[in-house]
């Protein structure tokens, strides 16, 4: 049965103008020339030290790009990407009160809602669906709480909920794995220590699902194995969760606060990066 929800705390900024794809290719992890009808890139905006800042999907219609992304985060990334616009021809604005975010999956709505204005697959992984934006609030069948227990199974990060702002690596956070950067498309912002990052193996901690047996712990709460520290907690629904961990501490027991964690990894990760 498909699945169709609602998420409130995400909004649409619109990036118009002549400009629009050049200026933001030089801006973003990922290969914005890759957007088209039907087709979103997962990407990230990086501190000129190569930390994430913040993520989003990019879709296009028409003469305007539109970033489905964090609420919250708007009228910062807005603030970021307007301090480089220099004399691009580009212009930004928030639609998050006019575009609606949805999530399928599970198969295809069927009908597509009329009200759908762009939808794109989720360019992570086919099984996390269908991406929709809709000039207003689609009848749903299912909660967001469902929609973040699917998407950890499959481990996939939520921005600020798994990422740390200015700390977090792409790489940590299966941004290659997960189509989220380009390795050919040429310089942005961040670029080198992503490049020095995969091409000198400097990854010894990953995003990791995790089972949690007992009560779910708080995020940034730390992780033990024995009276070692290897890891800290991400986000969290009911007994499903993520966490980053060392790399070396996967094969055994696993504490934070009152709860064990038994980490599983997806079948798109490459440990070995």
């Amino acid at each position: 049965m498909t699945k169709l929800v609602h998420l409130a705390d995400r909004g649409v900024l619109e990036i118009s103008g002549a400009d629009r794809v050049s200026f933001l290719q030089g801006m973003v992890s990922n290969d914005v020339t890759q957007t088209a009808p039907g087709r979103a890139i997962w990407a990230a905006l990086l501190t000129p030290q190569g930390k994430w800042l913040a993520d989003f999907f990019i879709l296009t219609q028409g003469e305007r790009l539109l970033l489905d992304c964090e609420r919250s985060q708007i009228p910062e990334l807005a603030h970021r990407l307007s301090r480089f616009k220099l004399r691009a021809q580009v212009a930004f604005q928030d639609l998050s009160q006019s575009l609606f975010v949805h999530v399928a999956w599970n198969g295809n709505p069927d009908p597509a809602p009329d009200a759908i204005i762009v939808q794109a697959p989720d360019p992570r992984l086919p099984k996390a669906g269908i991406r929709m934006l809709s000039s207003h609030p689609l009848v749903t069948n299912a909660t967001p709480d469902d929609w973040h227990v699917h998407r950890l199974a499959l481990g996939l990060p939520d921005g600020t909920r798994d990422l740390e702002a200015e700390k977090t690596v792409l790489l940590e956070a299966g941004f290659d794995e997960l189509s989220g950067v380009s390795w050919t498309k040429g310089c942005y912002m961040g670029q080198e220590l992503t490049a020095r990052t995969k091409y000198r193996g400097l990854v010894k901690r990953r995003l990791f699902p995790v089972q949690i047996d007992g009560p779910p712990p708080e995020r940034g709460a730390v992780i033990m194995q024995n009276d070692r520290e290897v890891g800290t907690m991400r986000s969290s629904t009911n007994h499903a969760g993520l966490a980053l961990l060392r790399l070396d501490s996967l094969d055994g027991p696993l504490t934070c606060e009152q709860a064990k964690l038994t980490p599983t990894t997806p079948d798109w990760m490459n440990r070995t990066l």
